[in-house]
């Protein structure tokens, strides 16, 4: 028993720790900034419906939170040589308390608060009357936003 503990404690202590190693959280819909430590010049999303990662350079990418789930993300060097590797997980919240969810038996909105007031916020899970008439006002108030731009 002392010799798997002992060679146990040994390997974790020369083990390199992987970058990132609990893995990137972000609330959906928001945006986290990576830094890898080397140039990179492929990444891949295991599941782009969760999320997303735009390039900023060579060395830094946004990652954008999609969907509810989990998900990772890889990054290659320009020789195929893998650099980083990260698992990801989308929240529905920052964990900020600036959400509000109700539930009425098995109907649910959610609300997205400041310190004075709470809005409706369409989140997928919500009920689907709910959903679907704040994503079509929002619709019209972005279609109505785009006619006043280009001056219709």
């Amino acid at each position: 028993m002392r010799r798997i503990f002992f060679a146990a404690s040994l390997l974790a202590l020369i083990a390199p720790a992987p970058a990132f190693a609990a893995g990137i959280a972000i609330a959906m819909d928001a945006v986290h900034t990576v830094t890898f430590d080397s140039p990179v010049a492929t990444v891949y999303v295991g599941n782009p419906s969760i999320a997303d990662v735009n390039m900023i350079d060579s060395r830094h990418a946004f990652i954008i939170g999609k969907g509810f789930g989990s998900t990772n993300i890889v990054a290659l060097d320009a020789d195929g040589k893998q650099v980083f590797d990260s698992p990801v997980s989308v929240l529905s919240t920052s964990g900020d308390g600036t959400t509000l969810v109700l539930n009425r038996g098995t109907q649910r909105v959610t609300y997205s608060c400041t310190a004075s007031h709470c809005e409706a916020a369409a989140v997928p899970g919500d009920s689907k009357d709910v959903f679907d008439q704040i994503n079509g006002e929002l619709a019209a108030h972005s279609d109505t936003a785009h006619k006043a731009a280009q001056g219709q």
